[in-house]
């Protein structure tokens, strides 16, 4: 008898902590918990990803604070970190996503092509995008500046650019950019445009512009990188909510990432993701922004 219920204890001790080796965190503290710990609706976008336990998020490699290629040769920053969040929400493990690569000029095409599964990379909720892809969020409100040499005094804000003597640089497909052509007197010569922000900061050092413009908290990141060497010339002229594309008739899939926001801001994971990221650079949260559930 003693003997039976010994091994009675022993197999439920072994069956416990299975389960609780089943449930353990990964490297990024997210659970290795499988399909089976969440539910979702049947032929939901949150089911078919929980279900294959793997996800595509697209973002940026290029933006310190946000999303800049480390050392292990992932994307790091704020926006890769609430990805994480939802990622998280949906049960699947962090080391199983894979990051694209997915400069301004080609996010909605990711998205509508569906060659990501959501975009978190420092993208403006704007009307003219939302005609092509939906968006959950804001998450975030940045605002436009433009960063200079720390010795130029000729550049104070963007109506410096309106003597058609100055150049300026920004992203290919990216508000900034468009904004930016407001204040210039000839676009064709004044406006030049790449495909990352690094190679603007490149075109600066070389002389090849005088200022790089796009969000602030973008620009402080670059500060941080290189002490004494840039500098913000005045005060940031827009407001910049950022949003997480998905796709335009998903209202399902944007519903669930509003709701993980929502708790984010509340638990503090959004804070943390802040703080241990963006925030390093001097660049204020603030209070959470409100969801727009439109």
């Amino acid at each position: 008898m003693r003997l039976q219920r010994f091994a009675a204890v022993a197999t439920a001790t072994a069956l416990a902590f299975g389960l609780t080796a089943c449930g353990s965190k990964d490297s990024d503290g997210g659970s290795d918990a499988g399909a089976g710990s969440k539910s979702f609706a049947a032929g939901s976008t949150m089911e078919r990803l929980n279900k294959a336990q793997s996800i595509k998020v697209g973002t940026k490699v290029d933006q310190p604070g946000f999303g800049l290629k480390g050392l292990s040769g992932k994307p790091e920053g704020f926006d890769v970190e609430v990805a994480k969040i939802i990622v998280k929400e949906l049960g699947i493990p962090t080391d199983k996503i894979e990051f694209v690569e997915t400069p301004s000029k080609v996010r909605e095409d990711a998205i509508v092509n569906g060659t990501v599964d959501f975009v978190v990379a420092t993208y403006t909720i704007n009307d003219e995008r939302k005609k092509r892809v939906a968006f959950a969020g804001p998450y975030y409100e940045a605002g436009q500046n433009i960063l200079v040499k720390a010795d130029d005094a000729g550049i104070t804000g963007p109506d410096s650019f309106k003597d058609g003597t100055k150049k300026v640089c920004s992203v290919t497909g990216s508000t900034p950019a468009e904004n930016i052509k407001k204040s210039v007197k000839d676009v064709a010569t004044q406006v030049v445009l790449f495909d990352t922000y690094d190679k603007c900061i490149t075109a600066l050092d070389g002389g090849q512009v005088n200022a790089v413009t796009t969000d602030n908290v973008i620009l402080l990141g670059y500060i941080a990188k290189n002490q004494g060497k840039y500098k913000l010339a005045g005060d940031n002229f827009t407001k910049e909510p950022y949003g997480i594309g998905v796709k335009l008739e998903d209202k399902d899939f944007r519903t669930f990432i509003n709701d993980t926001l929502e708790k984010s801001f509340q638990d503090g994971s959004w804070k943390k993701a802040w703080d241990d990221t963006a925030g390093k650079f001097g660049a204020e949260l603030g209070a959470a922004p409100a969801i727009d559930r439109y």
